[in-house]
């Protein structure tokens, strides 16, 4: 495989583990409401698990509040029963056709679990970026022996990849501060 090629597939899946922590981070509650804490939550309607927000639409018409309009009035009770039994801990208040989801203010306590969850999820987000390094240190490698790079090409090459991995590591870093930030925020 040509080196350029292994540099931009090493710069890919490192941009892909990032983009996971990011969409992780997402789903963390701060205290405020946002759709993205109940968008990916599995619903079992129509004999198949589906994502609740293929099911409903999901706004914020207050900081504290969520509320869920389901598409079709017949799942209102299955979207109720999914969200009850996710792990997000809040409890659906069903008003005819609507659910709504108020948010409750966080305890210092439950940020600081937060903090420690989300520090877990930039954890395995350094593990994936730094995989990601090794993958591509040993294609380069197999090149060099395969001769169609030389050991100094090798060397640069190796140099490239590792400031991939410096600067992923410090966005997430830095991603890790502005959620922490905004966890711990009251």
């Amino acid at each position: 495989m040509d080196p350029d090629e292994i540099l931009l597939e090493t710069e890919a899946a490192m941009e892909k583990g990032f983009d996971y922590m990011q969409h992780e981070f997402a789903a963390v509650r701060t205290g405020k409401a946002s759709p993205a804490l109940v968008e990916n939550i599995d619903v079992e309607a129509y004999g198949s698990a589906m994502k609740l927000k293929q099911l409903a639409l999901i706004t914020t018409p207050e900081p504290r509040l969520l509320v869920i309009q389901p598409f079709d009035a017949s799942t209102t009770k299955d979207i109720e029963k999914a969200i009850k039994e996710s792990k997000i801990g809040i409890n659906p208040a069903v008003d005819g056709k609507i659910i709504r989801l108020p948010i409750p203010a966080l305890s210092e306590e439950r940020r600081k679990d937060l903090v420690k969850g989300i520090k877990q999820m930039a954890e395995e987000a350094r593990v994936r970026v730094r995989s990601s390094r090794r993958e591509g240190i040993d294609g380069l490698k197999k090149a060099q022996k395969d001769g169609k790079i030389t050991q100094d090409d090798l060397t640069s090459y190796e140099k490239e990849i590792q400031k991939l991995t410096d600067g992923f590591v410090k966005k997430i870093d830095d991603a890790i501060n502005a959620k922490e930030a905004d966890i711990l925020k009251v």
